[in-house]
């Protein structure tokens, strides 16, 4: 008991528990609505352009985040514009904004002078460094997604599995999907301290994967979503810190490892439902 006591009076400590509810919210709503759309090759674009954005940042000497979230909300602008007007595939297009980002972030770090920066918080996460600023706009963001949804719940659910549907209900579309892009795109970037840029896509479809087993209902999705995400990340940093490995790389393996006993738990009951229909009387 003396042990946990002493690990909750490190400051970094209780920082990592408040981003993990935070990140969890953020991602069990947004993933909900990116898993049911399937649009999770978008969020991946979205996520490693964004690294273009950190390495324009460290040339500058901006803040790295700055960076990454101009250039997450403008790739999420550009995909979502170029697959409605453009003439270019939406495959090709995030392809093309997935590798550009990282060429331009490698680039620009490369000719930052002094010493190379220190890439791999960045690349897969350290949830352990966030800082108070960070989690005070991880707060903020978490309330403004929850009330966005709370308030456009509907029409969002339209456009989540019929856009076309949701145009016939005269439901605001396109200012929904602008909308949602905008914090999809703030969403990825600040749980790139959390996941990392090459992880993060995995927090955003695991825990939903893993709750659409056993629901088909959307707000049960987002809800199971949201305690699946917390407590996989719970376990995560448990396992980090027990086995002295990186916090986001043991938050993921979690989430999976959870995701496939959710899968074989659902196979089971699925056969236990079959054996009692075989023995039930027939009428």
């Amino acid at each position: 008991m003396d042990f946990f006591k002493g690990i909750f009076e490190y400051t970094f400590i209780n920082h990592a528990l408040i981003a993990s509810l935070f990140s969890s919210v953020i991602c069990g709503i947004l993933g909900s609505y990116i898993v049911s759309k399937r649009m999770v090759f978008i969020s991946g674009g979205i996520t490693h352009a964004s690294f273009g954005g950190i390495g324009m940042a460290f040339y500058l000497g901006l803040p790295p985040f700055v960076g990454a979230a101009v250039f997450a909300v403008l790739s999420a602008f550009g995909i979502e514009w170029i697959s409605k007007k453009g003439n270019v595939r939406n495959d090709s297009s995030i392809g093309i904004l997935w590798s550009l980002g990282m060429a331009i972030g490698i680039i620009f770090i490369y000719i930052t002078p002094g010493f190379t920066p220190n890439l791999m918080s960045y690349l897969f996460g350290s949830i352990l460094t966030v800082s108070t600023g960070e989690l005070v706009f991880m707060g903020i963001l978490a309330l403004v997604i929850a009330l966005f949804f709370i308030l456009f719940y509907h029409p969002i659910l339209f456009v989540s599995f019929d856009e076309n549907f949701a145009k016939a209900q005269k439901a605001p579309v396109r200012l929904i999907n602008y909308s949602l892009m905008l914090l999809i795109a703030l969403g990825i970037v600040i749980n790139i301290r959390v996941a990392g840029i090459i992880l993060v896509m995995s927090m955003l479809t695991l825990p939903q994967n893993t709750a659409n087993l056993f629901s088909n209902n959307f707000k049960q999705i987002i809800l199971y979503s949201i305690l699946i995400s917390f407590a996989g990340t719970m376990a995560g940093l448990a396992g980090s810190f027990w086995l002295g490995i990186p916090s986001g790389a043991s938050i993921i393996f979690t989430l999976t490892l959870i995701f496939f006993m959710g899968k074989v738990l659902k196979i089971l009951i699925e056969r236990l439902k079959r054996k009692q229909k075989q023995f039930l009387p027939v009428k």
